[in-house]
């Protein structure tokens, strides 16, 4: 029974993350791009991608722990154990593309 809960919640939370927005810029960066005209907006701009990629990495880092976790205890978690492991793996990844555009997009801001 304690085995249900535990994979029931484990699997709510997995799908509450896998379904929160991943847009990496809550505000609309394309405006802030054309209006951007001096070095003190570029730096800005340079800034909140840097703050993006942080926690993009940071979610990353988060899911590293839960891959390790079903690896080590897939036991627990019977046929699924693969699919948690699978799509830890696609979240990792796709976190980590975000962390290192958002950080392409700050050096080239930097360069402005």
């Amino acid at each position: 029974m304690k085995t249900k809960l535990l994979i029931t919640l484990l699997l709510a939370m997995g799908l509450t993350v896998a379904c929160s927005e991943m847009s990496p810029h809550p505000m609309d960066m394309s405006q802030a791009e054309e209006n951007a005209k001096s070095k003190a907006d570029h730096e800005a701009i340079a800034a909140h991608y840097e703050e993006v990629a942080r926690d993009m990495q940071l979610k990353a880092d988060e899911h590293k722990k839960l891959l390790r976790h079903y690896e080590s205890k897939g036991y627990l978690y019977g046929k699924q154990a693969l699919d948690l492991q699978a799509h830890c793996r696609g979240l990792i990844n796709a976190y980590e593309k975000a962390a290192e555009e958002n950080l392409e997009m700050a050096k080239l801001h930097r360069q402005m």
